[in-house]
């Protein structure tokens, strides 16, 4: 079993080495976790207006909703309050901005029932982030941003943490899927037809951990870890955030988790931005993840409205 920390006062380098080791580590929810889960809560009462967010999907086609989301969701992303939200929060869980990489924020939904469990709204499967291509380095931030209860929220499966599981991320590049598969996401609704790596074996689901915090509090965990999306029988649309880190110490020593069962190629490296100047990860420092596979699609995903020059 994985042990549980709470409001823990460790260092970022201890915090680190426990996660490594398949801990978890939960926080109250902090000043700049506060101010990003209410940037994206103004976004979603604004996108989904007179309706409340939770409810919305009652009152909606599933088609509208989808489509809803697809525009509230990159907002959020790239709105500039999300960034300086995430650089200060950072500090205040002690991490070393000027070591410290992070990727986007995300905002995350899951419907209440079968509604939409697809594309804008995938219902994630039992997984870990490193059958995707993820560094053995790489931390998950997750938050949500309303009320959860154990019928909405995320479980954790401690037993697959040393225990290899029978996959299909052999069959998962990530540059091809920033090629082929990330912008369309909208356009699944009630089914995801996209190749993504499931466990290729049945899985115990059981014991599970699920972590119930308040909006704003965070859980950190491995991306090695196994977690999957609770199915939602709440009553109400569950939202929340998450974003992943590494730190450049740990990218240039190659530590982290220890692969049990991960075959993907690509890597994620380029995603990451640095807290203080928003600058990437060193070439230098990519160049010891990359397998030669870039020539297989885009090394960095670029949204269609995007432009360079």
């Amino acid at each position: 079993m994985s042990n549980i920390f709470l409001d823990s006062g460790l260092s970022d380098d201890e915090r680190r080495r426990h996660l490594y080791d398949g801990d978890l580590f939960v926080y109250s929810a902090t000043v700049a976790s506060r101010a990003l889960t209410e940037l994206g809560r103004e976004l979603l009462a604004e996108a989904f207006h007179p309706h409340d967010p939770r409810m919305a999907q009652f009152h909606l086609p599933v088609e509208e909703f989808a489509a809803i989301l697809a525009k509230v969701k990159p907002s959020f992303i790239h709105h500039p309050r999300a960034k300086e939200c995430l650089k200060q929060l950072l500090l205040e869980l002690r991490c070393d901005p000027d070591k410290t990489y992070f990727d986007v924020p995300r905002m995350r939904s899951m419907a209440h029932g079968d509604y939409l469990k697809a594309g804008i709204a995938y219902a994630f499967h039992p997984h870990r982030d490193t059958w995707y291509s993820a560094p053995f380095c790489q931390l998950n931030w997750w938050m949500p941003m309303y009320e959860i209860e154990p019928d909405n929220a995320m479980a954790f499966h401690p037993r697959y943490w040393s225990q290899a599981v029978k996959n299909g991320s052999s069959g998962y590049n990530y540059y091809e899927w920033n090629r082929y598969n990330r912008a369309n996401a909208a356009q699944f609704i009630k089914e995801d037809t996209r190749v993504q790596p499931h466990a290729d074996e049945p899985l115990e689901m059981e014991p599970q951990i699920r972590l119930i915090c308040p909006p704003g509090g965070i859980i950190i965990f491995s991306g090695a870890q196994m977690h999957s999306t609770v199915p939602n029988t709440s009553g109400h649309t569950r939202y929340s955030i998450d974003f992943r880190t590494v730190h450049l110490d740990d990218v240039a020593e190659r530590r982290g988790a220890v692969n049990v069962d991960s075959a993907c190629t690509g890597t994620t490296m380029r995603d990451y931005l640095r807290a203080t100047d928003l600058s990437h990860v060193p070439d230098e420092l990519v160049a010891l993840y990359d397998d030669g596979t870039a020539i297989a699609g885009d090394v960095v995903y670029r949204p269609p409205t995007m432009t360079t020059g």
